[in-house]
């Protein structure tokens, strides 16, 4: 089976475990500050957290920003669950907002501003399957409204840009992402005293760590505020360090296959529709595609299937899941939920190959015609 997503883990990673473990010391030790700064490096920030997830990490930024009970977050319901989770974490209320468009499945600043309150506080954008929304705009709407402005940055990690928009942003480092840590996550913040409170809230508000204090020669330590326990462990650190030597090549071979399959696709299925025409900087996270109109998406599902194709869809909108639903039935957001009525994610990933895509590409075709000449007839 083709799969959507493959980590690219191997010799390297087996020989920074075997440190790990003959070394002694296995949770934030050297390797996870190593990996800090080499993250922080990667995207021209001073300083990064490491964490053990991107959820982790969106939690913290919030935390440590001081939203709560009473303030609402603007968030995408495109997006994994854990964006907006993380608004009620801290007490606060997400509020979602639809996409721009089809092609630009971002979310949309004209509704973003019709959903503003003088409650809202703060907005979690979303660099949906890698592409980075446009930094100058959302700045000049988060200025002018007097928002935070946080970046849920999952999908794009490796850009130097990324880290630039606002107060803070949230990195993944799942097994399906761009480079892996198993589980993991990392935040950036430009403002040291955002990043030290953050880094101290992810050990249980102590003020110092295990390491520190064996460094300092001095068992004692404080807790001065609300912590947690989202601690990166220093196994996954150095997968991270090791990952993060291939990411930009990784991000270029992806960049390689998304072009590939823009100019086939639009040669073999012009039907379908691929987001984002206008190129706009991005590492290439997903491939969605969207389906035309009379296509039943479940068909060319069964139909890749059978070829020993996976594909997935990104994302069922948060706010039609029950448990959102049920917290409020009015919300309507046309836009993403036809988006992800007709969306289907292909495979991307550094193993692919041009012939790969041919393949992928060629079951694509066959499928949608299958289901267009099935839907005529009926």
């Amino acid at each position: 089976m083709l799969l959507v997503a493959e980590p690219i883990v191997g010799p390297e990673e087996k020989a920074a475990l075997l440190e790990v473990i003959d070394s002694g010391w296995l949770t934030m030790g050297d390797r996870v500050r190593a990996f800090e700064q080499a993250f922080a490096s990667q995207h021209e920030a001073e300083d990064s957290v490491a964490v053990n997830s991107c959820t982790a990490a969106l939690h913290l930024i919030l935390h440590a920003l001081g939203l709560g009970p009473g303030d609402e977050v603007l968030v995408p319901s495109l997006t994994f669950v854990a964006t907006a989770n993380s608004a009620l974490y801290v007490g606060a209320t997400p509020v979602f907002v639809d996409i721009e468009s089809a092609d630009v499945p971002l979310m949309s600043l004209s509704d973003a501003e019709a959903r503003c309150t003088p409650r809202t506080k703060a907005v979690i954008l979303m660099h949906f399957a890698g592409c980075l929304a446009d930094r100058a705009a959302w700045q000049a709407f988060a200025q002018r409204r007097g928002l935070v402005l946080i970046e849920d940055a999952a999908h794009a990690p490796g850009l130097k840009e990324v880290g630039t928009y606002g107060a803070a942003a949230a990195f993944s480092f799942y097994g399906n992402k761009n480079m892996t840590t198993a589980e993991g996550g990392a935040v950036i913040a430009r403002d040291p005293a955002l990043l030290a409170a953050i880094r101290q809230a992810r050990g249980h508000g102590m003020t110092s760590g295990t390491r520190q204090r064996l460094d300092s020669r001095t068992p004692s330590y404080d807790v001065t505020m609300l912590g947690f326990n989202y601690r990166m462990d220093e196994l996954r650190a150095a997968i991270g360090l090791v990952q993060l030597r291939h990411l930009a090549a990784w991000n270029e071979i992806r960049r390689g296959l998304v072009a590939r399959y823009r100019r086939l696709i639009a040669d073999r299925c012009p039907s379908v529709a691929v987001p984002f025409a206008q190129p706009r900087l991005s590492t290439c996270h997903l491939m969605p595609v969207l389906l035309p109109g009379p296509v039943l998406r479940q068909e060319v599902i069964d139909h890749l299937r059978a070829d020993g194709i996976q594909t997935t869809i990104h994302y069922p909108p948060v706010h039609l899941m029950s448990f959102y639903r049920d917290r409020d039935p009015t919300v309507d957001l046309p836009r993403t939920e036809d988006f992800a009525a007709r969306e289907l994610t292909l495979p991307l990933h550094p193993r692919m190959g041009p012939e790969t895509v041919e393949a992928v590409v060629s079951s694509l075709a066959r499928a949608v015609q299958s289901s267009t000449s099935v839907e005529a007839v009926a």
